[in-house]
């Protein structure tokens, strides 16, 4: 049986909000120019394959894999999400399931795993390991791995109550921007709650950190890596980036890049086709 940390418990919490479902549940097409550069990159490669989507959610990502193949498996870990996108989607395959644990799956099982919207940064460092762990052993030789995660030099990592200000810059006129200004005023005390409860998890190390994140009211916190870092980290299980975009641009990141705007990365990483 897996042991929950604290991170887990508080962004289970999160996930699992009547806010979250109904989010993640409207949510369609890509995040972000850098994810559909990214999944352009695979597509030629992995269409008509084995391919498992992790991190599901409501099901966002359904129809953007399965438009490459029908052979198609998703998985969630917040069982709330998964009837969500149960929901949305009756026709696919959907499953309850922990990226640390894909014992369900045989070794070599699929083409291309997809882990995406930094779900991958939801877990502790040592959990990010075992999904790493995971991912090497249910790809095939030869196959890839297509995953975002925060990146710790952006904007992102220093976010703190500030962030809730965001004053609507948008209204149509004197009402619509009393209604959202009060919107900001009443999200302000449950968001300085969390800010200030879940900050005592932050930690830095060499190359990556965990930090509370401003999404969801502070309501989660979440794993940040340097690009050179994780590099690292993919080599560790004998896995080789190809390319890496950044969230602002559907063009892969170039060395010399000011990586200081970017929020996250698109890694895609190959698994070597021979041991």
């Amino acid at each position: 049986m897996m042991t929950y940390t604290a991170q887990d418990q508080i962004n289970r919490k999160a996930w699992r909000s009547g806010g979250a479902r109904r989010l993640f549940g409207a949510l369609t097409g890509f995040t972000d120019p850098g994810e559909a550069g990214a999944l352009a990159s695979v597509a030629d490669e992995v269409r008509g394959e084995a391919l498992l989507d992790v991190g599901v959610g409501g099901g966002r990502t359904v129809p953007l894999l399965r438009q490459l193949s029908d052979n198609y498996t998703a998985v969630d870990y917040t069982a709330e999400l998964v009837d969500v996108c149960k929901r949305n989607y009756p026709d696919a395959r959907v499953l309850h399931a922990d990226a640390r644990d894909l014992s369900m799956f045989a070794d070599e099982s699929f083409a291309l795993v997809m882990f995406s919207w930094n779900g991958i940064d939801a877990v502790d460092p040592v959990g990010r390991q075992a999904i790493l762990h995971e991912f090497t052993r249910v790809l095939r030789p030869g196959g890839l791995l297509l995953f975002s995660t925060h990146n710790m030099l952006g904007p992102g990592y220093r976010e703190n109550l500030l962030n809730m200000l965001n004053w609507p810059n948008d209204a149509r006129n004197a009402l619509d921007f009393g209604l959202k200004t009060a919107r900001v005023i009443a999200r302000l005390p449950s968001g300085a709650f969390n800010f200030v409860r879940h900050s005592r998890l932050n930690r830095q190390y060499d190359g990556f950190g965990l930090r509370v994140c401003a999404a969801h009211r502070f309501g989660i916190v979440i794993y940040y890596t340097e690009l050179e870092a994780q590099k690292r980290a993919l080599a560790d299980y004998g896995l080789h980036t190809e390319h890496v975009f950044g969230n602002l641009s559907e063009h892969e990141l170039n060395a010399g890049d000011d990586l200081r705007r970017v929020f996250w990365f698109h890694f895609v990483a190959r698994k070597p086709r021979t041991t």
